[in-house]
């Protein structure tokens, strides 16, 4: 909701109007009070508008159709006036986000709740066709939601079978995506109670999976595979997919009825719904039943030179303590919304049991918390880079708490996957379920991530990767997987560290010649990165060679034919993509071959036990990596001092990142508000979030996160790994 402007009139219609809901090209919408005190909403079409005797008639025939339609599931029409100098219209109020706002905010919805939805949507629809009309834009945006059940709204193109005034050939009216394919089409005369059938088909496939099932994109491009092409509804349950293949049949003729529809989700049942929506769901309904509780008196909601409208004609009743007297209306109003809110039975939930502390607003009470996840490995192979990541944000989430004026908590749940990719899936799910967890760190491998990002992906849940190199999801483009969405990588992906080995290939140590080794256990991204640097560095005065060590190759002998292959080459660099494990191995036979050039590896293998294994080997190997050594960065002092005073110890890599990570996350929950910082909600903030970190600036660009000063270079040097810096400190 948002004030009243200068320009607004005070009432209309005999409704005072509250605030405003929303506005667009034909008019605007108000939250408003009656002369009862009941809430509703109020259309008012523009003055642009009004003048037009086309745009009336077609304001009338909404008015018309509307009053028609009688259903339990369809917002009612109150009261209208299409004859007014500013012609309006009013609706009762529900105080819910409409469906597409849920799923972008809070997830798709559960099979059970899709299967209340649709029933009742097509319960509704029963009513529309038996009215004699054909809704013509069931979708998402036209769907609010009740703590009881749906409500249909907008009856703007609405129309009969017969009526000829959208039933031109070749007039496509409604929106693309939602559309029957004989609305695609402009087949006016076709457009029967059918469409709505598909259209609700379409609307069922979004809530369930959170992707429209003839995808996005151009209206046209969609409007194209409406007609031609199958429906995608992959991520439907099992259950649900006969019905919708049918309802999204091609023709007409072969969808069911909207009867058959309701039969075949909840064989007929009706009445009312309560607990049908998932917990965020009813929560955001909470929230804003709790904002009508907020409401101003009457008297308060006057617009400074706003037109003449209806008077308040309220009583006042004197408030206790010296408070501000309410209206009578005010007190009909809370008993409304207090039982919308006793009916979702989350609101006592969202603040009980909490501490009292100081508010951003300088008031005592109980601080909502939001909770973080930890998903990584702490037991595994990577548990080491798992422990710092986990140390990392739990001095964030310290950190946050600690801080006066914040307007919620920070609660941390850590969960372990072991390093093993059922584990991760295992988590994901478990997470995803968990209402509470607005966001997710982690997971600390590749592999975990690969497995787990659909599952996040599905649940919209956030998920801030801190050591993940994959390449490709953190994008955004549109021929990027959906799993991109929910994925934020905090560090450059593998492919693009390949420009620190460039820079020190070309810049420190000015190689002529160099041999690029492929380790194929690694999979294609070595590959990929190693054709980067060839790029780069080969011409006329630098010359590469290119070399590839099998997968299956690992015994003695390999390494050392390839040892000496490079010697052969008289090359005076090497760069190699293997784990910590093969490139001890090459270390080892190139100092027996005698190479003395540089020696360049990923942070794949930069990893202690190199040393242990590589052993004297290991000296002066060099290493890119997207990390940093904190305790090397003024920036970072203040983290280094909690670390090792809470954890006896300096922090380790990865660490800082993690922290910086939680932070980055902690900052888009507050600028949303405890109130908003739903799942959808905070995949969208994170994308707009400028944080300045410890270790580096997070940001986002058109179609990426962006990395300031991100990359850098660590050395083997007397049994350790010396930091050199970020890289083109290392060549300047």
């Amino acid at each position: 909701m948002e004030p009243l402007r200068g320009a607004d009139p005070a009432g209309i219609g005999g409704y005072r109007l509250l605030r405003r809901l929303g506005a667009g090209g034909m008019g605007v919408v108000y939250l408003a009070r009656s002369g009862g005190g009941a809430l509703t909403a109020v259309k008012v079409i523009r003055a642009a508008h009004a003048d037009d005797p086309a745009f009336r008639a077609r304001f009338r025939r909404e008015v018309e159709t509307a009053g028609r339609v009688a259903s339990p599931w369809v917002v009612p029409l109150l009261d209208a006036d299409p004859e007014a100098e500013s012609p309006w219209l009013a609706t009762a109020f529900v105080p819910g986000p409409d469906l597409s706002e849920a799923v972008r905010e809070c997830g798709p919805l559960p099979l059970a709740s899709v299967r209340f939805l649709g029933a009742r949507l097509a319960e509704a629809l029963d009513a529309v066709h038996a009215a004699g009309l054909v809704h013509r834009d069931v979708k998402p945006g036209n769907v609010l939601l009740a703590v009881d059940g749906p409500r249909m709204i907008d009856f703007g193109i609405a129309r009969t079978p017969e009526d000829t005034a959208l039933t031109a050939s070749g007039m496509v009216v409604g929106s693309p995506g939602f559309l029957s394919p004989e609305q695609a089409q402009g087949r006016g005369r076709e457009i029967g109670p059918a469409s709505d059938v598909f259209s609700l088909g379409c609307l069922l496939a979004y809530a369930v999976t959170g992707e429209r099932p003839f995808g996005a994109g151009s209206a046209p491009g969609v409007l194209v595979r409406t007609v031609h092409e199958d429906p995608d509804l992959d991520g439907v349950p099992a259950p649900l997919l006969p019905l919708l293949r049918d309802c999204l049949a091609k023709e007409p003729g072969a969808r069911p009825g909207v009867r058959e529809v309701r039969q075949a989700l909840d064989g007929g049942a009706g009445g009312a719904g309560e607990g049908w929506l998932p917990e965020a769901v009813t929560r955001l309904i909470a929230r804003r039943s709790t904002a009508v509780l907020a409401l101003p008196a009457v008297e308060a909601t006057a617009v400074s030179g706003a037109g003449s409208g209806a008077g308040s004609g309220a009583d006042t009743v004197p408030g206790g303590d010296g408070a501000r007297g309410v209206t009578r209306r005010r007190v009909v109003v809370l008993g409304s919304a207090a039982g919308v809110l006793a009916a979702g039975g989350t609101a006592a939930w969202w603040t009980a049991g909490r501490p009292h502390r100081t508010s951003a607003q300088g008031g005592t009470g109980p601080l909502p918390r939001l909770t973080l996840a930890v998903h990584a490995d702490l037991s595994g192979d990577a548990r080491g880079t798992g422990r710092a990541q986990e140390r990392g944000v739990r001095l964030a989430v310290d950190h946050f708490n600690s801080r006066a004026g914040r307007a919620f908590d920070l609660a941390l749940q850590v969960h372990d996957d072991a390093g093993g990719t059922a584990g991760a899936q295992r988590i994901a799910r478990r997470l995803a379920a968990d209402a509470r967890v607005r966001a997710v760190i982690g997971p600390t491998t590749d592999a975990c991530a690969k497995a787990a990002v659909p599952l996040y992906q599905k649940a919209r849940l956030p998920l801030v990767s801190v050591s993940v190199g994959l390449v490709g999801l953190s994008s955004a483009g549109p021929s990027v997987s959906p799993s991109a969405r929910v994925y934020a990588a905090t560090r450059p992906d593998d492919l693009t560290l390949a420009a620190p080995v460039v820079a020190y290939l070309v810049h420190a140590v000015r190689a002529r010649r160099t041999v690029l080794i492929d380790d194929a256990a690694e999979g294609d991204t070595g590959r990929q990165s190693l054709g980067l640097v060839d790029d780069a560095v080969r011409s006329p005065e630098r010359t590469t060679i290119r070399r590839t060590l099998a997968a299956e190759d690992g015994s003695a002998a390999d390494f050392r034919a390839l040892a000496e292959s490079v010697t052969a080459a008289r090359a005076d660099a090497v760069v190699f993509t293997g784990g910590y494990a093969r490139t001890a191995k090459l270390a080892r036979a190139l100092l027996t071959a005698g190479f003395s050039g540089a020696r360049l590896a990923t942070s794949h293998a930069l990893d202690p036990r190199f040393l242990t294994a590589a052993g004297e080997a290991a000296e002066g190997w060099v290493f890119a990596a997207a990390f940093l050594d904190p305790t090397r960065v003024p920036a970072a002092r203040s983290f280094v001092t909690a670390y090792r005073e809470r954890f006896g110890a300096a922090p380790p890599w990865y660490a800082a990142e993690a922290y910086d990570a939680a932070l980055f996350v902690a900052r888009a929950m507050t600028a949303l508000g405890a109130s908003r910082a739903e799942r959808g909600a905070v995949v969208s903030r994170l994308r707009e979030t400028d944080h300045r970190g410890i270790t580096k600036r997070l940001r986002y660009d058109a179609t990426s996160y962006q990395y300031t000063n991100a990359m850098y270079l660590f050395r083997a040097a007397d049994g350790g790994f010396r930091w050199l810096g970020e890289y083109r400190d290392v060549i300047a």
